[in-house]
Order: C-alpha cells, then structure tokens, then sequence
C-alpha cells in the first residue's frame, strides 16, 4: 500500500545535495586542501518576471537547516553504498569518517528577509571550510531560490490589487507538500493576507480562510437549499460561491440568505465568483447586493488570477474587494525559477591572504564578481538611490562610483556624506545563530515598507526603471583586471 514518505529528520539534511558537492569535498580532502577557507556568495543576475525588484525571502528556513548540519551514521553508511565507475567504493572508509568529524561550522551574513534586491547583489556570503561552503550550495540555493521567487510573485500581486487583500489558494497546484508550505510562508512574506492552506495556517501562525466549493452546492437539491444550510451551519462565516449554475442568480440566492442572516443578528460577509467575466459579473453582482442593503459585503474573485489580470480588471472598474489567487502564484507563473547562483569569491590557506578568484564565460551576465562582498544602500530623503556592491577588504572612504557590471556606460556616484546602510547582516559564526529571531510579521512588514519606499517607476508591472546597482568602482576596475588576466593566462 503507498503512503507518504515520512520526511527526513532534520539531521540527516546533510544529503539535501548535489552528488559533486561530495565528490569535490572527497576530492579537496585527498588534495590535502580541507584546511581551505572558502567565501561563496549566493546572487541572481536577472530580474523574475520582467520585474523591477526582488524579495529576499527564505532566510530563516536556510538558517534552520544550516543550524541542523552533521553526518549521521546513516547517512555514512548510505555514501558507503555508492559504487564509482569501476564497481568499487566512491568514498573510502577514511573520508567518511573525516567528514563526520569535519567542522561545518560557517559564518553566514545575509539581507534580512523581506530586503528588495537586485542582480548581483549577495542575498547570503558564505564563509568557512571549503568543504562545508561546498556541500551546503544546492540546499541553499533550493530554499532561498523559491522562497524568493514566490514572495517576489506575491508582492507583484498585492501590488496590482492595491491594497485589497489577497489570499493565497494554491495549495492544491503547488509543486509538492513542501512547495505548498514554503509558498504559503513566502507568499505571506510578499503581502498575501491570509493562505487557503490550513497547516501552513498552523506551522507559520499565518490567517487562514476559506468557505466552501461547488460540491457543496451541488449536493444540494437547489443551489437556495445549500445556502441556507451552508448559513446554518457555518453563520459565522457566510461568503457563498454563486457561478455553481447561474452567476446572478446565485448572487440573489445569496442575497436571499443574507436576509436571514441579518434577522439572526449575523452577517453577510460576502460572495465568491469564480468564472466567466469577472468585471462584469462583479458590476452586476455589486448593484445586487447594494439594493439589497448589503453595501459591506464583499465580492471575492478568483479563477486562475495573477498580477495582469488583476490590474486589467481594477481598470475596468470592476467591483472586487477581495481576490483569491492560486495556481499562478504558487508555481510561479510564468518564471518556474529564480536563477540564483553559488559563486568563489576567495579563498586561502590559513594564515594567508585571502585570493580572489573569477569564473570567466563568453556570456558577460556569467562572468563572477571577485573579493568578499558587501552591499551598501544609499539613500536620500530616506528614498534608496543606489546600490553599491563592494569588497569588505576594500570599503569606499569617500565619493563612491558604482559601475553596471553588465553595462559599463551606466553608472552612478554618491557624495561623501551620503546616508547609507550594509545590507547583508551577521547571522551565523561557526555554525552558532548570532542574528536576531525575527517573528513572520515583522519580515512581512519590512518587505510592504521597503517595496514601498522605492520610486513607483521601479514597482511597476511592464517595463519597469532599472534601479541603480552596481559594483563600487574599484572593485570593478579589479574585476576588469582579473578577467583580462585570466584571459592572457588562457592563451
């Protein structure tokens, strides 16, 4: 008989990784290379969605699991298990007993969840053993991507409701039991005001609503038959679905059972369409309900909604209070990924001085920035201006120049004086929690306030205002230098 698997413990998401990451680490400690010291830095270089911003999300799962990092027992006699090539043993007894013992203990400095960013800049720096920097790539990568990506969604969603509440209903189409509850934390991160799905509801302390479904209706003798029961039953949560047959006249069923509720003492509190022309249907159904005296309650949409079709029908002038979006919010529609990337920024023996390194490509998008980074956030008037992505080993002292790395015709320079923040803040020291424990309502609030606090060109939907970020100039000009060296290397 099949049932669910029962999820790993959180101590054996150690395997939560790509087959290379061990190889490599195999690889460094036969080397004689495991004393390295190693600084990644995880980035995106492109925009989701054709947007003008992202949302950073996903930090405080990234966390749980770096806080949880050991190779179990179980886990080393599984890697005993594998087979190389030639039928014999991939990881010798000696290895794994190494990386049992190994310390995985990382510092992690990172953007606080709910921090608008942009390509280039590091959500996360990674720094410690090689190894350990290597084996955590892909979980970090897989949480902090889609968390991101949703709660960018989200707030492109919320951002073209303006203001209405949205719900996320998407649990039926997400992309497995962890994607439905990743996306509902996300989704809340990126302004939804409550999820369909009740254990998220419970796992997060995130609002939950929800009504009823066509079946309900249809079990029924007449749609009026099912209103009314709905209403005894649940008359503390009276929001009828009414395209089940007939669109308006489900509204006047509806409004039939209002009338009760209001003799009862108890509220009407809304209407759910979920078909066919939405502004129409809605204009209609508000005149309904308003000469009825209903002038509160609510007309819900839903009905495979997203950012456009939401603002298309705000221009239209549609009646709708409140909007409950699902599918295309919870798989992404239409970006399934954020590109984020896991990139060497430097690396040394003990003692030594760091040296940076470069990852070069055909593609100048692929080309890798070097050094250990930081991103500086200058703001006027308490408005942000600019992003400047800089090496912690050299910090602008005076004017600071930034240079699109993509684009060396576009740049920016800010004063001396210039009021600035560092984004990316202390979170792990070998491997211990040194950041603040933040509650899913404080996250949510910092993204509503920063993705407000940038210039509406840069919010909105089509063809947004590139905001500038870019590297500081001197770390520019050493990148310019390393490529050009590596290419003469190359010849």
């Amino acid at each position: 008989m099949s049932h669910l698997a029962t999820p790993p413990s959180p101590s054996s998401l150690l395997l939560l990784t790509d087959l290379y990451q061990l190889t490599m680490a195999c690889g460094y400690w036969r080397a004689g290379m495991a004393d390295r010291e190693a600084v990644f830095h995880l980035f995106f270089r492109t925009q989701p969605f054709r947007s003008g911003y992202t949302v950073a999300a996903g930090l405080e799962l990234a966390v749980d699991y770096l806080r949880s990092l050991q190779l179990t027992p179980e886990d080393a006699a599984y890697l005993a298990t594998l087979r190389g090539g030639d039928g014999k043993a991939l990881f010798d007894a000696d290895f794994l007993s190494a990386l049992r013992t190994m310390d995985l203990g990382l510092d992690v400095d990172a953007v606080p969840e709910g921090t608008v960013v942009f390509p280039s800049e590091p959500l996360v720096r990674i720094r410690g053993p090689i190894i350990a920097c290597q084996m955590v790539e892909s979980a970090l990568l897989n949480i902090l991507n889609f968390s991101s990506l949703i709660a960018t969604k989200a707030a492109r969603i919320c951002g073209a409701a303006k203001g209405e509440p949205v719900m996320e209903f998407g649990l039926r189409r997400a992309q497995g039991i962890d994607g439905a509850l990743t996306a509902s934390r996300a989704a809340y991160i990126g302004g939804c005001a409550a999820t369909s799905n009740v254990l998220a509801g419970r796992l997060f302390g995130i609002p939950v609503k929800g009504t009823h479904a066509h079946s309900w209706v249809m079990c029924f003798e007449s749609e009026l038959e099912a209103f009314r029961t709905y209403a005894e039953a649940m008359p503390n949560n009276a929001t009828f679905l009414v395209d089940t047959y007939d669109t308006l006249e489900g509204v006047r069923h509806a409004i039939e059972i209002g009338l009760l509720l209001r003799e009862r003492g108890q509220k009407f509190l809304g209407i759910r369409l979920d078909s066919g022309d939405l502004a129409w249907l809605s204009k209609e159904a508000r005149k309904l309900l308003d000469e009825a005296g209903f002038t509160d309650t609510v007309i819900v949409a839903s009905n495979d909604l997203d950012e456009h079709l939401i603002e298309s029908l705000k221009g239209q002038g549609a009646c709708i209070g409140a909007w409950g979006v699902g599918t295309k919010l919870v798989t992404a529609y239409d970006q399934p990924a954020l590109g984020g990337v896991y990139k060497l920024g430097a690396i040394r023996k003990p003692g030594d001085p760091w040296s940076y390194r470069i990852k070069l490509s055909e593609q100048l998008i692929k080309i890798s920035n070097p050094g250990i980074q930081q991103v500086r956030r200058f703001f006027q008037s308490g408005k942000p201006v600019g992003d400047a992505i800089y090496d912690v080993e050299n910090p602008p002292l005076g004017e600071t120049t930034i240079v699109d790395p993509t684009e060396m015709i576009r740049h920016k320079s800010f004063e001396k004086g210039t009021e600035f923040l560092d984004l990316l803040q202390p979170v792990m020291r070998g491997g211990k929690f040194v950041g603040e424990q933040e509650t899913l309502e404080v996250i949510r609030a910092r993204a509503a306030q920063q993705i407000s606090s940038f210039d509406e060109t840069i919010r909105r939907l089509d063809n947004p205002h590139r905001y500038p970020a870019g590297l500081e100039l001197s770390l520019y000009d050493r990148k310019l230098a390393m490529v050009q060296a590596a290419r003469e290397a190359g010849k």
